[in-house]
């Protein structure tokens, strides 16, 4: 997609993952129990994504408005250092991520779903929406899954991206060093 972004994306560049939370990590919906508790699904492909792009050395952040235990206890599972909730204005807290990391705009990726991730789609190297975004984010993107946010949507989009970077067998060894694709895909890196 490029309608409405017209700055090139150099995939092999991207060394940082930022993520929304509701409608990315999660199906947008929000459940609350009689007591309060939010509670929320995460998809199982989405958590081995990001783990396996952390564990060939790149940074993943996620950036929410929201701010939750159930969220919390996933990313601390995960092992995400950069947790920003809370944020009113993700545009800043990318900037300030950035600083923080060392790292210029056009090496993150941004997946959202919604308009409070425009600042930083609009900012990134390589804006993803996720399937079943906002008309608005799918126009600025450059990437769109082919998964709905809460599906694999994440999932989806580190696979391009490491795909793109020749990185794909380098991940697929990680789980699993004598899958016939890991080393039909090429040598160690």
């Amino acid at each position: 997609m490029t309608r409405g972004y017209t700055r090139g994306v150099a995939l092999e560049q991207i060394r940082l993952l930022c993520l929304d939370v509701d409608g990315v990590l999660t199906d947008g919906g929000i459940s609350i129990d009689d007591a309060g508790h939010e509670q929320k699904r995460f998809h199982v492909r989405d958590g081995a994504a990001m783990r396996m792009w952390s564990r060939l050395g790149l940074e993943i952040a996620v950036i929410t408005g929201r701010d939750g235990m159930a969220l919390r206890h996933r990313l601390r599972e995960l092992g995400v250092r950069h947790v920003i909730s809370g944020s009113k204005e993700k545009g800043g807290a990318f900037e300030g991520l950035l600083s923080e990391l060392g790292l210029k705009a056009d090496a993150a990726a941004m997946i959202g779903d919604d308009l409070p991730d425009l600042p930083i789609l609009r900012r990134c190297g390589l804006p993803i929406a996720v399937r079943d975004a906002s008309p608005e984010v799918i126009e600025v993107a450059k990437f769109v899954t082919t998964r709905p946010g809460g599906a694999g949507a994440v999932r989806d989009a580190v696979e391009h991206i490491l795909k793109a970077q020749g990185r794909w067998a380098d991940a697929v060894r990680l789980f699993d060093p004598e899958h016939p694709a890991a080393k039909a895909l090429g040598g160690a890196r």
